[in-house]
C-alpha cells in the first residue's frame, strides 16, 4: 500500500513556535506598531490644532474622519490585491505609502493639504491591517495560530501608546511639537525595505500561483529552524519531512485536527468554506450561501467594534480638554488609559486557546460595552482614569480576537481579500464615528457619547454570535 505525505501546510501545522515563527511575528508586528502609531498621533494632532490653529468641531471632525475614508478603500483594495499579488508585496507597499503620506504631513500649512495627504496614509494603513494578520495566520500552528495573531495585534497597543508618549513629550512641548510628531512617522517607509527583504511570503498564496518550489522553499526554512520552547515534544522533532526532490506525494484528505483542539472540531463547518471558493473572487465569493452567515457576523463586529473604539479613542484627547483638563494633563490621562491595553491583549491572547475564538471576543466586546457605560457616568478624575483602563483592556482585547478570527473564516483563495472587505466595511463606521461624536455630545454630553458606545459593543458581541470556531482547526484551502 503507497504510504502519504503531509502537505506543506499539514508540516507547518505541525511545527513548534520556532524562531522563524518568531522573526515573522515581529517583523509584521513592527510595521503593525508603526501604523497603530500614526493613527494614534492624529488624536493629539487634533488637539493641538484645535488650538494652534483654532479649529472648530467641523474641521476636527473631517481630519479625524478623512483618514478612514482612505482605510475604507485600501482595506478592500489591499485584500484584493494580496490575493493576486502576494501577502508579503503588498504589506512592502502599504508601508511605503503611508510613511512618505505621514511625513509629508509634517509640512501642511492648511487644513485642505492635510485631508488630502490624511487620505492617502488612510490608503496604506487600511491595506497593511488585513495582509499582515493573513500572513501570519496563514504561518501559525494550527494549536497556536490564534494565540500569535492575538500577540501580533498587541503590537497596536506598543504604537498606540508610542504615540500617546510622543504626543505627552513632542506635541505638547512646543508650538511646532505637532509637525514633529508627523515626521516621525515616515519611519514606515524604511521600514518597507525590511519588510520586502526579511519576511516570507505565504506558502498557500505560492501554492494557489503554482510556486511549488518557492512554496517548499519556505516551508524547508521554518522546519530547519531551531524551536524557541524546546520541550520533549519538539526536542525530537515535530516535521516530517517531504521526498528529496521536494515532490510530494498525494496525500490524504486535510483533517485539520490537533491533538489539542476542540473536541467537536467545527469540522462540519470547515466543508462550506472549502465549497465556497471556487470558480468565484472578491465579494461574490464571501457572499455565496455557505459563508454567508459568517461574513454577516464578521461585518456586524468590524462595523460597530470600529464605530465605538475610533469614535471614543480618536476624539479622547479633546473631550478630556474641553471638559476642562489643560492639554498637557489630557495627553497625560491618555498614557495612562492607553498602557491598559497590554493586559487586555495578553489576556485575550491567553484565553483564545482556551475558551475558543468565539466565546472570547464576545466577552471582551461586553466588557467593553461595560465600561464605556461606567465612563458615561464617571464624575471625577480617578472614575475617568478607571473607566478609560477598562475600555482599552476590554475594546483592544477584543481587536485582538477579531483579527485572529477573520482570517480564518475564508478559504485561502480569498482569505486576504475576505478579510479586506470585513475591515474596508468596519472603516465605513471610522469614518462616522469622529462625525458623530461632536454632535453626540452637544445634544447630550460625554453620557450620550459613551452610552452609543456601550450600545455599540452590545451589538459587535451579537455579531460575534454569528462566527464559526475554528480553534485549534486547520485553515481551509
Amino acid at each position: 500500500m503507497r504510504t502519504t505525505r503531509p502537505t506543506r501546510n499539514e508540516r507547518l501545522d505541525r511545527l513548534p513556535f520556532t524562531r522563524e515563527h518568531r522573526r515573522l511575528l515581529v517583523g509584521s508586528g513592527v510595521g503593525w506598531a508603526l501604523d497603530a502609531m500614526d493613527v494614534g498621533l492624529i488624536s493629539f494632532v487634533m488637539a493641538a490644532l484645535a488650538v494652534q490653529w483654532e479649529l472648530g468641531d467641523t474641521e476636527l471632525s473631517l481630519i479625524g474622519s478623512i483618514g478612514f475614508v482612505g482605510m475604507a478603500l485600501g482595506a478592500s483594495l489591499g485584500g484584493l490585491l494580496a490575493d493576486r499579488v502576494g501577502r508579503r508585496n503588498v504589506f512592502a507597499v502599504t508601508l511605503l505609502v503611508y510613511g512618505l503620506a505621514t511625513g509629508a504631513s509634517a509640512l501642511a500649512t492648511s487644513v485642505g493639504a492635510l485631508l488630502a495627504l490624511r487620505f492617502v496614509v488612510g490608503l496604506g494603513l487600511g491595506s497593511e491591517l488585513p495582509v499582515a494578520s493573513t500572513l501570519v495566520s496563514e504561518y501559525a500552528p494550527a494549536r497556536i495560530r490564534g494565540r500569535l495573531v492575538v500577540i501580533l495585534e498587541a503590537f497596536w497597543a506598543v504604537g498606540w501608546l508610542a504615540a500617546a508618549l510622543i504626543g505627552y513629550f513632542v506635541v505638547s512641548d512646543t508650538a511646532n511639537g505637532w509637525r514633529w510628531a508627523l515626521a516621525l512617522g515616515a519611519v514606515p517607509a524604511l521600514y518597507a525595505i525590511y519588510v520586502r527583504r526579511g519576511l516570507p511570503e505565504s506558502v498557500r498564496f505560492l501554492e494557489s500561483q503554482g510556486r511549488h518550489a518557492e512554496a517548499e522553499a519556505a516551508v524547508r526554512r521554518f522546519e530547519e529552524s531551531a524551536p524557541v520552547f524546546v520541550t520533549a515534544r519538539t526536542a525530537g522533532g515535530t516535521s516530517v519531512a517531504p521526498p528529496a526532490d521536494g515532490r510530494e506525494e498525494d496525500g490524504p484528505e486535510e483533517d485539520g485536527r490537533e491533538e489539542d483542539g476542540p473536541e467537536d472540531g467545527g469540522r462540519a463547518d470547515s466543508a462550506p468554506a472549502r465549497e465556497a471558493a471556487p470558480g468565484r473572487r472578491g465579494l461574490l465569493a464571501i457572499w455565496a450561501p455557505a459563508l454567508r452567515t459568517r461574513t454577516t457576523g464578521l461585518w456586524l463586529v468590524w462595523f460597530f467594534l470600529n464605530f465605538a473604539y475610533y469614535g471614543a479613542f480618536t476624539w479622547l484627547p479633546t473631550l478630556l480638554l474641553a471638559s476642562g483638563l489643560d492639554l498637557v494633563r489630557s495627553f497625560g490621562y491618555t498614557v495612562i488609559i492607553t498602557a491598559a491595553q497590554l493586559p487586555g491583549y495578553a489576556t485575550a491572547a491567553y484565553l483564545i486557546e482556551r475558551w475558543g475564538r468565539r466565546p472570547t471576543l464576545a466577552s471582551f466586546l461586553v466588557g467593553a460595552a461595560a465600561a464605556s457605560y461606567l465612563f458615561a457616568v464617571a464624575g471625577t478624575p480617578s472614575a475617568v482614569i478607571t473607566a478609560g483602563c477598562l475600555l482599552s483592556f476590554f475594546a483592544l482585547g477584543a481587536w485582538g480576537a477579531l483579527y485572529a478570527v477573520t482570517p480564518e473564516m475564508y478559504p485561502t483563495a480569498v482569505r486576504a481579500g475576505g478579510a479586506g472587505w470585513a475591515a474596508g466595511f468596519g472603516r465605513i463606521a471610522s469614518i462616522l464615528a469622529p462625525l458623530a461624536v461632536p454632535l453626540l455630545n452637544r445634544a447630550g454630553d460625554l453620557w450620550l457619547v459613551f452610552t452609543a458606545f456601550a450600545a455599540s459593543f452590545v451589538v459587535a458581541a451579537g455579531g460575534a454570535l454569528l462566527l464559526a470556531e475554528r480553534r485549534g482547526l486547520a485553515l481551509d484551502d
